[in-house]
C-alpha cells in the first residue's frame, strides 16, 4: 500500500505542477468583467446562484454596510447588469435580479479558460491525445466529487452523534 500512495502523491505533485501551466497559456484575457471589483463579481455570481434578493440581505450576506452594498448595486445596475424588481410576494419589497446582459456577464465570467487558445492547443493534439485529455480530465472530476460526497456524508455522520 505503501508504494501505491506513493505513486499517487507523485502523480498528484506532476499534475499540481501542470495545472498553472495550463491557466498560464490558456487563461481568458478578453478582459470582459475584469474591470469590476471583486465584491461586484461576487454579487453577480451569487445572484445568479441564489436568486433575486434585497439589497438589505446582499448587504448581510457579504458583511457589508447595507449603504456600501446599495452603492456596490447601484453601479452594477447603472452599468446595465442589475434591475430592481417588485417582490410579487410582497409588493413593498424591491428585490435586485440580474440583467440579461448581466446573466451573460456571469456566464462569461464562469469560462476560467480562453475557448479560443483551448481549441488551438487542442487542434495541435491528435485525436488520441485528444480523447485521452478529455476522458483523464472527466475521471479527475467524478473522483473530485466522489471524494466531496464521501466527505460531506462523513460530516452528516459526524452531526447524527
Amino acid at each position: 500500500m505503501g508504494q501505491a500512495n506513493d505513486i499517487v502523491t507523485a502523480a498528484a505533485l506532476r499534475y499540481g505542477e501542470l495545472f498553472p501551466a495550463v491557466y498560464r497559456r490558456l487563461h481568458r484575457r478578453d478582459g470582459k468583467g475584469a474591470e469590476l471589483s471583486n465584491v461586484a463579481q461576487a454579487v453577480l455570481s451569487h445572484l445568479a446562484e441564489s436568486g433575486p434578493m434585497t439589497v438589505g440581505e446582499c448587504a448581510r450576506h457579504f458583511d457589508r454596510a447595507q449603504s456600501v452594498a446599495s452603492d456596490i448595486i447601484s453601479g452594477l445596475e447603472r452599468r446595465g447588469l442589475l434591475a430592481r424588481v417588485r417582490d410579487e410576494d410582497d409588493r413593498r419589497r424591491t428585490l435586485v435580479w440580474l440583467s440579461d446582459e448581466g446573466r451573460e456577464l456571469v456566464v462569461h465570467l464562469q469560462d476560467v479558460l480562453s475557448h479560443e487558445l483551448l481549441a488551438a492547443a487542442l487542434d495541435e493534439m491528435s485525436e488520441q491525445e485528444r480523447a485521452a485529455l478529455l476522458e483523464g480530465t472527466r475521471a479527475l472530476v467524478r473522483a473530485a466529487d466522489m471524494l466531496a460526497a464521501r466527505e460531506r456524508h462523513t460530516r452528516e455522520d459526524g452531526d447524527h452523534d
